[in-house]
This record gives structure tokens, sequence and C-alpha cells, in this order.
């Protein structure tokens, strides 16, 4: 196990630095010069050239790649265009918005998964079944922002129970508010993730339910309840964990949507602002940070299963 720790790391490392590549070599491919962030419209030649040594675009490619790379080896994500301020303390501060939305978002729809799906499964040839299933097929259709706008219409608008959007300016000194600003979009990100993962967890206990194993735990005398939560848990766990893997990356990456519509000062809105404006310190900075939680959900993903289910340890053991 251990030597496959070090495998998949090792693989973790390469597909970041693989990733960093891809990032400078697509931003580089977009038209326009990055120092046209810095310049008026009526810029002349010799603003321009200076411009153009202060960000460093009159280097060669490989060049650029090598201090760009250089920079983040020491965690230095560059200083933004715009506002002249180092891009890693901003990118952290947003953090603190996007992540507790992400991560509640995320527990809140497993939550929801795993009653409806377990119970979907369970009940797949009532009408209780039949109707959570035509529920989590009804949210994976409806978009996002469709979610959040009539969240916002009824809660804010209609019941003035919840604030439509907006984030408190001490950010969480004031943890009760921010709690609140928070809640209706980790609802928006938890109705339309626990639709798919309702499918999921339901075809994985459809597969539990059907299994050789807990027909003997039921003939031995265990309800189903029973047999689900001592021998269905683990093996039907491990399909579902890859899953919420992919749905928390997903999840992260999505939140630029949800943050639009409550206009959270989140990650996602500052790489909207940063599009908008041609900062590309910025925009590099949120795509790594983004790039390197994509891979280390992946990678403890994989760690988990394999923790769960003796038999991947075993296949680790017998491939090394």
């Amino acid at each position: 196990m251990l030597a496959y720790l070090i495998r998949r790391f090792a693989f973790l490392v390469l597909s970041l630095v693989v990733a960093l590549v891809v990032i400078f070599v697509l931003l580089r491919l977009l038209p326009g010069d990055p120092a046209n962030a810095l310049l008026s419209v009526n810029a002349t030649p010799e603003q321009i050239a200076a411009a153009r040594a202060q960000v460093g675009s009159d280097k060669p490619l490989t060049e650029q790649f090598a201090r760009w790379a250089g920079d983040m080896v020491r965690f230095d994500l560059g200083e933004s265009y715009i506002s002249g301020l180092p891009v890693l303390p901003e990118v952290l501060a947003r953090l603190q918005v996007t992540v507790p939305l992400t991560v509640l978002g995320f527990l809140l729809a497993l939550v929801i998964a795993l009653v409806a799906g377990v119970a979907a499964a369970v009940g797949s040839d009532r009408w209780y079944g039949t109707l959570l299933s035509g529920f989590a097929q009804l949210g994976i259709a409806i978009p996002v922002f469709w979610v959040g706008i009539i969240l916002v219409w009824i809660f804010a608008l209609q019941l003035g129970a919840l604030p439509a959007g907006g984030f408190p300016r001490d950010d969480w000194e004031t943890p009760g508010e921010a709690l609140t600003a928070l809640t209706l979009p980790v609802i928006t990100i938890a109705v339309v993730m626990s639709a798919s993962l309702t499918r999921y967890v339901r075809a994985a206990t459809l597969d539990v339910v059907g299994s050789g194993y807990l027909r003997t735990a039921r003939a031995g005398g265990a309800s189903m309840a029973q047999a689900l939560w001592r021998h269905g848990l683990r093996n039907g766990s491990v399909p579902v964990i890859a899953i919420l893997g992919i749905e928390l990356s997903t999840t992260l990456l999505g939140a630029v949507v949800v943050e639009s519509v409550f206009t959270l000062p989140g990650l996602g809105n500052m790489l909207i602002d940063a599009i908008a404006q041609h900062d590309y310190p910025n925009i590099q900075g949120i795509l790594v940070v983004s790039t390197l939680f994509v891979l280390l959900v992946g990678f403890a993903a994989d760690i988990v299963q394999r923790l769960v289910d003796p038999r991947l340890r075993l296949s680790v053991s017998g491939n090394r």
C-alpha cells in the first residue's frame, strides 16, 4: 500500500505539471497581449513596449514559462495587473467563501442523496421509489442558476426569510450572518448535486439488494435496514466514493455560477472579474488553485476507496 501511495502521489505531481503547461499555453493562445491590461486605448509604441517588458510578454514563451514555473515552486502566483496586489492572498481570501459554500453544499447533498437513493432502491417497486427517481431526473434537468433564481424568488422576495445575496463585509467575524448569507446558495448546490448523486446511490443500493450475501443475511433473520447497514454499506459505497470525488470537484468549479447568482465574493466571482479585465495573473492563479483542488480530491477518493474495500488493496499488492 505504501508503494502504491508513492506511485499515486508521483502521478499527482506529474498531472499537476502537465496541467500547468496546459494552463500556460492556452492562456497564451488567447487573442491579445497580456500587457494590454495595463494600457489605454491610445497607448504609444513606447508605452506598449514598456508594458510588455513589465509583464514579461516580450520574452520568448519558454523563458516566460520557466519564470512562471519557478514562481509556482515558491508558491508565488504573481501580482494582479489591475490592483498590483499579490494573487495568492486574494485567492486565499476568496476561498473563505468558496470552500464553505462547496463543503456545506456537498455535505447537505450527500445526506439527501443517501436517504433518497436508498429509499428509491428499497422501494423501487413502490410509488415512493418511482416518485423519488422522478424527482432525481427532474433535478438533473434543471440548470443550477434556475434553482437559485427560484429559491431567491420564494425565500427572499416572497417570504423575506433569507437574504437574496451578498456576504458580510467582515466575512466570518459574524458567523451567524455569514451562514445566513450562504443558506440559499448551499441549498441551491445541494438540490442540483443531490439529484445526480441519488441516481448513483440508488444504482449501488440496487446492486447490493440483489446480491447473494444480502439475501443470506435476510434469511438469517436480519431486517433490510440491518442487512444494508452491516453488510451492504461497505460494498455499496466503493463505486459511490469515486462519484463523490467527481461531484465535489464539479461543485467547486461550478461555484462560479452560484456565486454570480447570489453575488458572493468567492473564487468564481473573482475569476469572472479577472477574465473581464484580462488580468492574466489572477486567471492563472485561480486555475492553478482549482486544478490542484481537483487533483487532491481525486487522490483522496482513490485512497479512501482502497481503505474501504480490502479487495482493492489486495489487487494493489498483487500488481506490485
